[in-house]
């Protein structure tokens, strides 16, 4: 796959939206990815490890093998992030997002450990974990991530108070790129868009829907 170093995040109008592969067929993932390749702006990989969260997913073989024309931001749900991110970065991943929950005082070293291998950074926090616990590290970053589902499962409801999250970061950094993940459809699209959003995950809501690419766009808003 590419390792699309050529994409960038930007303050533009266009709303970026990434297709969750968690809720794609795994049976038949690249072709599955192929359905939204054209429509959408980059792939979400949720890696999950059975111990940060209560889910197993996939791993580092499994993102090398994705073939996409999309930069693929892989989002570590995982405990001790740092052991594994060179084998996602060597896996091609554009992007990859922590939680700061997973390293707690090591947060700072292990955000400094993803760029020094050449690619995006991002941090993420649970809807229970107050939002001043990233501060410190806003300006280390490329992305900030808003859970507005507990992390573990797809097809969770969107929890609305996570919205003031979005609009803290936003007010703290007006420049920053902001991701949510969890619940997002249609109508939760534009509630986090309004709250300064600028990066949507969806899963269940378009590799669910028939017509992915009108699933796409009606993101967009």
């Amino acid at each position: 796959m590419q390792t699309s170093s050529q994409h960038h995040i930007s303050q533009e109008n266009h709303v970026k939206i990434g297709p969750s592969i968690l809720s794609a067929d795994f049976g038949k993932l690249n072709e599955e990815v192929a359905t939204v390749d054209e429509y959408a702006d980059f792939i979400h990989a949720d890696v999950m490890d059975g111990h940060f969260v209560p889910n197993l997913t996939f791993g580092a073989p499994v993102v090398a093998k994705l073939q996409s024309k999309l930069p693929v931001e892989c989002h570590l749900m995982i405990s001790e992030p740092e052991k594994y991110v060179e084998d996602f970065v060597k896996a091609g991943a554009w992007m990859i997002t922590i939680h700061v929950e997973a390293c707690s005082e090591k947060t700072g070293e292990v955000l400094e450990q993803i760029r020094g291998l050449g690619v995006k950074v991002g941090l993420s926090l649970n809807p229970g974990t107050k939002v001043e616990e990233i501060e410190p590290y806003l300006d280390m970053v490329d992305m900030v991530l808003v859970m507005t589902v507990e992390p573990g499962f797809g097809g969770q409801s969107f929890m609305h108070e996570c919205l003031n999250k979005i609009k803290w970061v936003r007010e703290k950094k007006p420049n920053l790129a902001i991701c949510v993940d969890g619940g997002v459809k249609d109508d939760t699209a534009k509630l986090c868009v309004e709250a300064g959003a600028n990066m949507l995950v969806a899963g269940s809501y378009i590799f669910g829907a028939e017509d992915r690419k009108e699933a796409i766009e009606s993101l967009r808003g």
